[in-house]
Parts: structure tokens; sequence; C-alpha cells
């Protein structure tokens, strides 16, 4: 039996096919290797896909929540801009507002006068005209907060001596 496979091994064509197998085995084991590296990869690039789906929808929505919230709080916000817009054209159209605020102004115009007392016409109109300036100036602003507290505070302007001198003797 010995000298059988030895006449066998002797052979080229033999040997010729045993290391045709070998090769063959060798690039068998090489392919089965990369398939079973490839399925692997795949089911790690799957589960990772699947990872990232989850990720991104729970962010979607997350972002869907926020903004959501966000146009809620917006709307909110609108409709209280309009409500006080609204309260407060109906706070200023209440009876004696008007008849305050043209009293201020008369009474600052009457104040103005007393200092300014030669040619009284001239004067009482520049008087009143300031007055009503100065009234819309503190309409406005802090003055409007000051105003709300001390309501004296600031009704009268009086101009340096230099100044109504000049314009007296231009009119």
């Amino acid at each position: 039996m010995m000298e059988f496979f030895k006449n066998m091994f002797s052979n080229p064509f033999v040997l010729g096919l045993l290391v045709g197998l070998v090769v063959a085995g060798l690039a068998w084991k090489s392919k089965f290797a990369c398939q079973l590296m490839w399925k692997k990869e795949k089911k790690k690039l799957e589960q990772e896909m699947r990872d990232l789906q989850v990720h991104l929808n729970t962010q979607l929505k997350i972002n869907a929540t926020g903004n959501e919230a966000l146009h809620k709080e917006l709307e909110q916000l609108r409709s209280q801009n309009e409500t006080l817009r609204i309260n407060l054209a109906a706070v200023q159209q209440k009876p004696g507002k008007a008849e305050m605020r043209h009293l201020q102004i008369t009474e600052a115009a009457v104040r103005t006068m007393r200092e300014q007392a030669p040619g009284f016409a001239a004067a009482w109109e520049r008087a009143m005209r300031e007055a009503e300036e100065h009234a819309e100036q503190q309409a406005t602003g802090m003055m409007k907060i000051i105003n709300k507290f001390i309501p004296s505070l600031g009704t009268t302007k009086t101009k340096p001596i230099e100044d109504r001198s000049s314009e007296e003797n231009s009119n």
C-alpha cells in the first residue's frame, strides 16, 4: 500500500492535482472568510442605520414639539399684544383724559405767559404751541412714567433770558 502511494505521488498529474486542490482549498477558505466578514459588516451597518433612523425620528419629534410650542407661544403673545393695544386705546379715549391733558397744556402755557408778559397774543400762541410740543414729548418715553407719579414735574419750560429777548426782538 505504501508503494502505491509512492507511485501515485511520483506521477506529475497527481502532484499537479494535489497542488491545484490545495490552492483551490485556500481560495475557498479565503472566500468563505470574506463572506463571513461581509455578513458581519452588513449586520453591523444595518444596526447602525436602524439606530440612526431611530435617533433621527426622535430628533424630528423633539424639533416638531419645540416648533409647535414656539408657534403657540407666538400666537398667544400676538393675541396679548392685540388685547393690550385695544385696552390702551380704550383707556386713552376715556372721558376726562383729553380734558386733563388740555388742562395741563393750558396750565403750562399760562405759566410761560406769566414769564413772557409783553405782547400777550403772540406770546400766548407761542406758549400754547410750546406747551403742546412739551405735552407730546411727555406722552412718550420715560417722562410719561414720571408724570404718572409726579404730575406737576416738568410742566413748565422756561427759556433763558437771552433767548426770550432775541425772540421778542425778531417779532
